[in-house]
Parts: C-alpha cells; structure tokens; sequence
C-alpha cells in the first residue's frame, strides 16, 4: 500500500515539505517499506488519505535514506509517526514518555482519523501539544531508549 503515499528520500525534500505545507496537518511516517508493521501502518494511512485530504498531507521518510531526521526525532522504534503544522512540530500526550511521536501502527483507522481531527483542531487554535484522542489500550507500549547517553 505503501506505493500510494508519497516518498521523502533527502533532508531536501523534508525540509521544503514541512516548510510549503500550509493549514494542514503533515504526517511523516519514518520506517520502512518492506517492514510488516509498517506495511500494517501504510494500509491505514492510504486508505484514510482521501478522507483526510483537506486537513492532512501523509508522506513517508525511509529512516535509512534520511539518517540526519532519524537521528534528530530518536526513531528507535519502527514505524514512527511524526506531525506538524504550518512548519512547527506538534507534540501528542499519548500517555507516554514520548510526545514527539507516534510508534507503532494505529490499531484502527478511526483512531488515525480522530488523532488527525485532534491535531488539526489544536493547531487551528494556536496549540503546539493537544491530549490523544486514542484509547490508552490502543496506543503500542515501548520503553524508551536513550543512545549513547
């Protein structure tokens, strides 16, 4: 499903999407084609792409080609779903250490829509961290961990 979405292959491209998405929610989901949760994840993603067109623009980072974004968003984990709007990162409190970014799939599309629908709604009202929708059971439980610390 993954070949629905577009691709992100350099710190170029990153850059001027998170700088040119305007009033809409971007989506960076940072792992790897070939990865099964992240297949699960991208099957969410594509097909809730058109719903969300007027609210959100989902692209996909291979962590492997942009090493510098990996790097700086800690992804240990894959998939990683990272947000912003109008070029400033949103935080999400999931429940978690972490309200830099999403790991895991989404158990349900609903729960990716809802998410998107939270962020978007915050964002509009100046809010650069909003409170997740998602129901605690459905968000991946992970422990941190802190490279080279």
């Amino acid at each position: 499903m993954s070949f629905f979405l577009p691709k992100l292959a350099s710190k170029k491209d990153i850059d001027a999407v998170i700088k040119n998405v305007a009033e809409k929610v971007l989506v960076l989901r940072f792992g790897r084609d070939e990865d099964g949760v992240c297949m699960q994840l991208d099957e969410i993603l594509s097909k809730t792409n058109h719903d969300l067109s007027n609210m959100a623009s989902i692209y996909l980072v291979d962590v492997d080609k942009v090493p510098i974004y990996t790097r700086y968003f800690d992804i240990s984990y894959i998939p990683s779903t990272v947000f912003f709007f109008n070029g400033q990162h949103m935080k999400v409190d999931y429940g978690s250490p972490d309200h830099t970014k999403f790991v895991g799939s989404f158990k349900t599309k609903q729960d990716f829509m809802d998410l998107i629908e939270v962020i978007y709604r915050g964002a509009m009202r100046g809010k650069l961290i909003v409170q997740s929708p998602i129901d605690p059971r459905n968000i991946p439980k992970y422990d941190l961990l802190y490279h080279g610390i």
